[in-house]
């Protein structure tokens, strides 16, 4: 057993001195890391079989979880690497065999200023109540995004910050304000259960990881409504999807329901993705939707479609567009206009953002 954790920590090392983010683990394959996005493999290591992978894993695991993984197929996970980071885990069958994906995230919370978020996350940390989701792709940094708002919010304003995990990712000492982490499977049995006791746990701001179904969503809501902060994930590309993806969740006969308590909670959504930089790395690109008036009667309305319009033309209120931030990497040479491009769900929109930023004269752009 002792020689299996040696060969996780050895790749784990690996990964972390090449500043990768992920390890993966499958049936009949030699480990692989992924380093800015592309996964490669690590030199000299064995093929493994599901077998050795399920044993490596075992350890990790508590009793509980190993219950679940025997019976559901798959399970999340998470311990501490050293004192260099957290890793988040998760042991999956495919195919009969085990597999396995382990994330690091490091001990120290990035700040605003590294990751590059938007001036509306400043703004959002000092709201005294609403609901805040940040969207984006798998492995698009979503959960970095909240520690940090997280973070700047526990230094910054006594609260009781609740946070329900699965798992705990960052861990978050307490500051100016007191922060209980719930972890499910060690600290509650279900993230329903957790849900539902939150508002006997008298907090002031609220993290619910992924909003994963409609009892998860419709608690955000109510506490939204009732004076709470309220932060949540959703996998959606942009700021309109999530919108549509909150609605969709609910029975037709409650959709117009959740249109009015949707557009009277929401404070603010940020949609991100991560491209690669230029000379190694990743660096965020954001979009920003703001829950101004106008947003308001949009989503009240159903009209999220007109989302962009609104985003588009305002600027002053602290929104954008993901291709005005797009264009800002790409005037500041931090990414490649071909990976800009890449990443864009609006190319032509992209390309009227890079000229309008290329008349401003902040960069030359290389196209």
């Amino acid at each position: 057993m002792s020689t299996q954790l040696g060969a996780i920590e050895k790749w784990l090392e690996i990964l972390w001195d090449h500043k990768g983010s992920d390890l993966l683990l499958s049936h009949e394959s030699a480990p692989r890391i992924r380093v800015d996005g592309a996964l490669k493999p690590v030199e000299g290591a064995p093929m493994l079989t599901g077998d050795e992978i399920r044993e490596m894993a075992w350890p990790f695991l508590s009793e509980e979880q190993r219950e679940i993984y025997q019976s559901e197929y798959d399970v999340d996970f998470a311990f501490s690497f050293r004192d260099l980071a957290r890793v988040r885990g998760s042991i999956f069958t495919q195919r009969g065999q085990s597999a396995l994906s382990l994330r690091i995230i490091p001990s120290k919370i990035p700040t605003f200023d590294r990751l590059g978020l938007p001036p509306a996350a400043e703004w959002v940390c000092k709201q005294p109540r609403g609901f805040v989701l940040v969207t984006g792709p798998t492995g698009s940094g979503k959960s970095t995004t909240l520690a940090s708002i997280i973070d700047r919010i526990n230094e910054s304003r006594p609260a009781h910050i609740l946070t329900i995990e699965d798992p705990v990712e960052y861990v978050h000492h307490h500051k100016m304000s007191a922060v209980s982490q719930r972890e499910i499977g060690l600290d509650s049995p279900s993230f329903q259960r957790a849900l539902r006791s939150a508002l006997r746990e008298d907090p002031d701001i609220m993290l619910i990881g992924e909003m994963r179904d409609i009892d998860s969503i419709q608690i955000a809501l109510t506490m939204a409504e009732t004076g709470h902060l309220v932060f949540g994930t959703l996998h959606t590309n942009d700021a309109a999807q999530a919108i549509d993806r909150i609605i969709d969740v609910f029975p037709a006969w409650r959709q117009e329901q959740t249109r009015v308590q949707l557009a009277a909670s929401l404070t603010a959504i940020f949609a991100q993705r991560l491209i690669p930089k230029i000379g190694g790395g990743v660096v965020a690109a954001f979009e920003v939707l703001v829950a101004t008036p106008s947003v308001r009667n949009l989503i009240r309305e159903g009209r999220s479609n007109q989302l962009g319009n609104i985003m588009f033309t305002n600027s002053k209120e602290g929104m954008q567009m993901m291709e005005n931030s797009l264009a800002e990497l790409v005037a500041s040479e931090t990414v490649t206009y071909e990976d800009a491009m890449a990443a864009s769900a609006h190319p032509k929109e992209l390309v009227r953002a890079i000229d309008a930023v290329k008349s401003r004269g902040r960069g030359a752009i290389g196209r």
